[in-house]
């Protein structure tokens, strides 16, 4: 047998086709209908298209969804989930017909869009249109990353494409435009994306809002394009089997009928997200010769046409784990380092390679650039870089290259001023694995990447973000690029772990803490202006470790009780220390407290928590950033706490100027300090 689909070398009676063709559209009209919601219009007009796609090219195994060496497909229309459940269901995955009939119930396997995983072989979460399409771009990267690292002459340990199913709604959004012209520019052939194009959004046609020659766009992007009669299944096979055939990534124009078979609603916005209703959807299996009743009907002959999936998957998998077993007794020390990687395993010793910085001044991106360029020699697999910011946000590993259309030998990317797309394409290598993938920019800039950091949370990618220029402390460029408001959205997106350093050590401490994050992403947000590196044995002080625990004591002079804990995060620990030195010689008693991760801070246990930051003692907190959330540690009583921060928005000037118009200053935590504690 072929070592495409499982049905790539079967002559596949037409009429068998016909049925197994309108199964897909009918379990998703039906699903659709069970829920009173949804969008069956695509997943009926896209049937022809997509079961030649899993059938005829698609290589998986639904009986080990995480094979390595499997094609990845995305759902980046995720709108028209049941085409992908019903997929899923008819193949062998792990997802019951009653599953199908429960579509975006409480409970369910089968939500209103594609979550990753859930049920397995979802490769991810879809659904914001463009994101899928800008993922597949990051998994198509990592494919191609590790078979040049790891394949050898005869031996193909890495060889995979990634397909995708996109919309109308994929090519006019931004972050798809983004992230295919990073594609073309890199000649990534192993992408094949089948556009569906059937002319209707929401609104109406697409002529209302969207004229372009969209084939000529993507010819200028640097892709393969082709145009097809997407109802017709050769010409789908043939137009895969080309893009196969061609170096550049690939979009197929498959001209469809939204949904193809309803008499009244075909082809009209009425079927792009709303059920069938009782009438249409049994005028539509009248129309198409299908039974009315059961529902979720599947033919006994169709599903015995789908039972072969699972057994060619398992040899497909078999074959791939012996050609492994071949190339680990050539190459044992690659095929090592290979499954190391694939497992998502850190190798022995990399802590060990974190730097301990010497008392001094640097600011943390440049610290951050350090631990990277660190780190690189014992994690080969650290790749990433910066939206054309890579000097400013201290990214390129140095004596490495760049990856090119003509070699991905290096770890470093250059991912041009694309931060949507990158933060996008991120999500993408994290979620192929393999990787261990970074990206950066100004944190200002985070707004621009905001939608693929959500989805990064949602789907517990494990990606680092870069952002410097965290503060006001930016200076000249003036409160277009200085973020204030941007660390408390940040904090405020569940599963997002977030980290502002306050010297080199923390920083290092924070990169030590995202490598371990398996379960979702991290920000590190830097400074550009320089910090002190404390000594912090001689001056006893607390220890860069505690960023493990997300807060520490940092300092502490208070020989018989605490009148006030001082807390700061980042560039305003050095002022609030300062602060607290002048309390002291005018006998207060005085904590000063680092946090640096508030979501770290907040997994620690009660006793902990309480410990760090006593509820009884009055307490003041310092950041150059807006105010909410910091009630949280605080209180709301004024009284008994309060913040410094800075409620508007910033100015041009040089650094210092600012942070004293602003009252960030060591004198202002003095006043505000006595004034709490009756003084």
């Amino acid at each position: 047998m072929s070592e495409q689909s499982f049905l790539s070398d079967v002559t596949l009676d037409p009429e068998l086709e016909r049925d197994a063709v309108n199964t897909i559209r009918m379990l998703s009209a039906d699903g659709v209908q069970a829920a009173k919601s949804g969008h069956p219009g695509m997943p009926m007009g896209m049937a022809q298209a997509a079961f030649t796609l899993w059938s005829r090219h698609l290589r998986f195994n639904p009986h080990d969804p995480s094979w390595f060496d499997r094609d990845r497909f995305i759902l980046s229309a995720g709108h028209g989930s049941m085409l992908l459940y019903s997929l899923l269901h008819l193949t062998g995955y792990d997802l019951p017909l009653e599953e199908l009939k429960h579509f975006r119930q409480w409970g369910s396997k089968t939500p209103g869009h594609p979550e990753v995983g859930h049920p397995p072989g979802v490769e991810t979460t879809t659904g914001p249109l463009g994101q899928g399409f800008a993922t597949g771009v990051g998994m198509a990267m990592a494919e191609r990353w590790l078979a040049e690292r790891f394949n050898r002459p005869g031996h193909k340990v890495i060889d995979h494409y990634t397909y995708a199913i996109v919309s109308d709604g994929e090519l006019m959004e931004g972050v798809a435009s983004e992230a295919a012209s990073l594609a073309g520019h890199l000649h990534l052939g192993k992408i094949i994306y089948l556009y569906d194009d059937n002319g209707i959004t929401i609104d109406g046609t697409t002529e209302v809002s969207y004229t372009e020659d969209w084939a000529r766009r993507f010819e200028a992007y640097g892709w393969h394009v082709q145009a097809i009669d997407g109802l017709n299944g050769q010409a789908v096979d043939q137009a895969i089997a080309a893009a196969q055939a061609d170096p550049r990534p690939s979009i197929i124009g498959c001209r469809t009928i939204i949904g193809y078979g309803s008499p009244n609603k075909a082809n009209t916005s009425a079927v792009h997200g709303a059920a069938l209703g009782e009438e249409e959807l049994a005028a539509t299996k009248e129309n198409l010769g299908w039974p009315q009743e059961p529902s979720f009907y599947i033919p006994d002959a169709v599903a015995k046409l789908f039972s072969g999936a699972a057994p060619h998957g398992e040899k497909l998998e078999a074959k791939s784990q012996a050609r492994l077993n071949t190339y680990a007794e050539e190459y044992p020390e690659e095929a090592a380092e290979l499954r190391r990687m694939l497992a998502g395993e850190l190798p022995d010793g990399w802590e060990e390679a974190l730097p301990d910085f010497a008392p001094g001044a640097i600011a943390t991106r440049a610290a951050s650039g350090q631990v990277i360029n660190a780190l690189a020699p014992i994690l080969p697999n650290l790749i990433g870089g910066s939206a054309d910011l890579a000097a400013s946000n201290n990214t390129t590993i140095k004596d490495q290259p760049f990856i090119s259309a003509t070699s991905f030998a290096g770890p470093n990317i250059h991912f041009g001023v694309r931060e949507h797309g990158m933060a996008a394409i991120l999500n993408g290598l994290a979620l192929h694995g393999g990787v261990l993938p970074y990206g950066a920019t100004f944190m200002v800039f985070s707004d621009y990447m905001r939608g693929a950091m959500r989805l990064s949370a949602l789907m517990g990618a494990p990606v680092t973000y870069i952002l410097t220029h965290d503060s006001i402390g930016l200076g000249e460029d003036g409160p277009t690029h200085q973020p204030v408001e941007h660390l408390a959205a940040l904090r405020v997106m569940p599963n997002m772990t977030v980290f502002r350093p306050a010297d080199a050590n923390e920083t290092a401490q924070a990169w030590r803490m995202a490598l371990l994050n398996r379960s979702g992403p991290t920000v590190l947000a830097l400074t550009r202006q320089k910090l002190p590196i404390w000594d912090r044995e001689a001056e006893g002080l607390g220890a860069a470790s505690g960023v493990s625990q997300g807060g520490y004591v940092f300092y502490e002079h208070a020989p018989d009780g605490l009148d006030i804990v001082l807390i700061a995060t980042g560039s305003e620990l050095e002022i609030v220390y300062a602060a607290a030195r002048e309390l002291v010689e005018k006998s207060v008693r005085v904590r000063v407290v680092s946090l640096p991760s508030w979501e770290l801070f907040e997994l620690q246990d009660e006793e902990y928590q309480q410990a760090v930051l006593p509820p009884d003692v009055p307490k003041l907190a310092m950041e150059a950033a807006v105010t909410f959330g910091w009630e949280r540690w605080v209180g709301n009583d004024k009284s008994k706490g309060d913040v410094i921060g800075v409620n508007r928005f910033g100015a041009s000037s040089p650094y210092k100027r600012i942070y004293e118009e602003f009252g960030l200053t060591a004198a202002h935590v003095v006043a505000r300090a006595n004034a709490l504690i009756g003084r």
